[in-house]
């Protein structure tokens, strides 16, 4: 059974002078509405020029003061929010950033980039749009970006959450391929390979991704949907599903190559180092990042507060964001 939202305390614990953010408190709802009118312009795409010249596309939605949540978006996909994250953000009243990573949708490419650069690109993103503390979430490929907020800026970063994150790929340990559907471990032993062969493999899956529909989303993922992922493969999660995917490659593969070489290198960072607080959130019923990773980022991950739900897989997670969300601005508190 899905745990049950986290009791809730007060209101904010301090002040932060150099900006407007505020902590939301715990059962914090904004009145329908409110709501209403933030959704009416919820979802803007802003294309910011960062210091080094390149483009990044960022989604916003909700108001413009408050604590945002970052979203760090799977792979490969892009900036195009999961619905529910936009109504549970909304209902809480606090805006919600969701970038586009270097090389996808209108993000310009970053060759070589680790893990550990989205850290610093969330910071330029942030102080572009006058936030200066954020809590981090990322969702699956997005998970290790997540985790490099909390390490390599605690003072900004109030607390992250990784909802089906991978863990790294030297994790002692770890068999990091064992329990992955047959796509992925395809596709990661192509980028262990890396060269021509993988920038081959990802064109070609690329083109047969770049149009998906998401009455299609389910056959093109394959062996990558547990029996409790198809259960909760919604009309509107499918959508969400086929249009993330087809922004993220329609500039091309450099955004999911970039991703996946990341993945399999040094991070940039080291997880086991104290950081912001994380909560890791991991089903037993993903064949997209197995258990195992979850389980290995919660026992590494300094004071991490494990949630390692039976019966949970990749998409049930997503769907159940508002019970992240809460215990996100729960552990924010107790720190």
């Amino acid at each position: 059974m899905p745990p049950p939202v986290p009791p809730y305390g007060s209101a904010d614990p301090g002040s932060d002078e150099q900006s407007s953010d505020v902590l939301p408190p715990f059962n914090a709802v904004v009145p329908l509405k409110a709501r209403v009118a933030m959704r009416a312009g919820e979802a803007q795409t802003r294309s910011l020029q960062l210091r080094d010249g390149r483009q990044i596309q960022v989604l916003v939605a909700g108001p413009e003061s408050g604590v945002p949540v970052v979203f760090h978006h799977g792979t490969p996909f892009a900036a195009v929010a999961p619905r529910v994250v936009i109504d549970v953000t909304a209902r809480r009243g606090v805006p919600m950033v969701l970038a586009s990573r270097p090389g996808y949708a209108g993000s310009t490419a970053l060759p070589g980039r680790t893990v550990a650069d989205a850290a610093a690109d969330t910071i330029e993103i942030l102080d572009q749009l006058g936030h200066s503390r954020f809590y981090a979430v990322g969702w699956s490929g997005g998970g290790p970006h997540a985790l490099a907020c909390a390490a390599l800026v605690p003072d900004r970063c109030l607390a992250a959450a990784t909802i089906a994150g991978v863990a790294p790929y030297e994790a002692a340990g770890l068999d990091w391929l064992a329990g992955m559907g047959p796509e992925n471990v395809e596709e990661f032993s192509y980028a262990l390979e890396g060269g021509a062969p993988f920038d081959e493999f990802l064109t070609q899956s690329a083109s047969a991704a770049r149009d998906v529909t998401g009455s299609q989303i389910a056959d093109e993922l394959g062996g990558l949907l547990s029996a409790a992922d198809r259960n909760a493969l919604s009309e509107e999660m499918a959508e969400f599903l086929a249009a993330a995917m087809r922004a993220a490659l329609s500039s091309g593969i450099e955004g999911w190559r970039e991703d996946d070489l990341a993945f399999v290198r040094g991070w940039g960072f080291d997880v086991e180092a104290p950081g912001a607080p994380v909560a890791i959130w991991q089903g037993d019923q993903d064949n997209m990042v197995p258990a195992a990773h979850g389980a290995w980022l919660a026992g590494h991950v300094p004071g991490a507060r494990r949630w390692l739900l039976s019966g949970e897989g990749h998409l049930t997670l997503m769907a159940g964001f508002e019970r992240v969300l809460s215990d996100l601005f729960d552990l924010a508190h107790q720190n």
